[in-house]
C-alpha cells in the first residue's frame, strides 16, 4: 500500500513538473534588426537557476528509490536515507550548473541609428561586423549577417 501511494505521489509530481515546462501557447514572431558592432565588453553572465531546485529533485527520487528497498522500518530508514543522500547529491550536482559563463556586452548601432545593447555568451563576433539582432528584451541574441 505504501508503495503504491508513493509511486502515485512521484508519477503526480513527476506530472506537475513536466507541465510546468510546457509552452503557454502559441509563439510571436521574432524581430529581426540589422546593425553593426560597435563595441564588444567581456563580461559574466550570472546563472538563472533557482536556488534548492536540485536538492528538492534529488531528494525526491532518493525518496522514490528508498521506497523500493526493503520492508517495514527498514523501508522507512531507507526512505528516509535516500531523500537525505539525494537532497545532498542534487545539491552538489545544481552548484556545477550555478557557476557564471563568460559572456559578451555587445553594443550594435542599427540601420535606423539606434544603439543596442546586447548581453549574450562568448561567440566569434568583432568591431564592424554586419549583424542581425534577433528578438527583443532578454531573448535578444546577436548572429553574423
Amino acid at each position: 500500500m505504501l508503495k503504491r501511494l508513493v509511486t502515485s505521489l512521484i508519477a503526480l509530481m513527476m506530472l506537475v513538473g513536466l507541465t510546468a515546462c510546457a509552452p503557454s501557447g502559441p509563439a510571436a514572431p521574432v524581430e529581426i534588426r540589422k546593425g553593426v558592432i560597435e563595441q564588444i565588453n567581456a563580461t559574466e553572465i550570472k546563472n538563472s537557476h533557482e536556488t534548492g531546485v536540485g536538492a528538492v529533485v534529488g531528494g525526491l527520487g532518493g525518496l522514490g528509490v528508498g521506497a523500493l528497498i526493503g520492508s517495514g522500518t527498514g523501508k522507512a530508514v531507507a526512505m528516509v536515507l535516500g531523500a537525505i543522500g539525494g537532497a545532498v547529491a542534487g545539491n552538489e550536482i545544481q552548484k556545477h550548473y550555478d557557476k557564471p559563463v563568460a559572456g559578451q556586452q555587445i553594443f550594435v548601432r542599427t540601420s535606423n541609428g539606434v544603439l543596442v545593447s546586447v548581453t549574450q555568451p562568448t561567440g566569434n563576433l568583432r568591431v564592424g561586423q554586419h549583424v542581425y539582432i534577433e528578438g527583443s528584451g532578454t531573448d535578444a541574441r546577436v548572429v553574423p549577417q
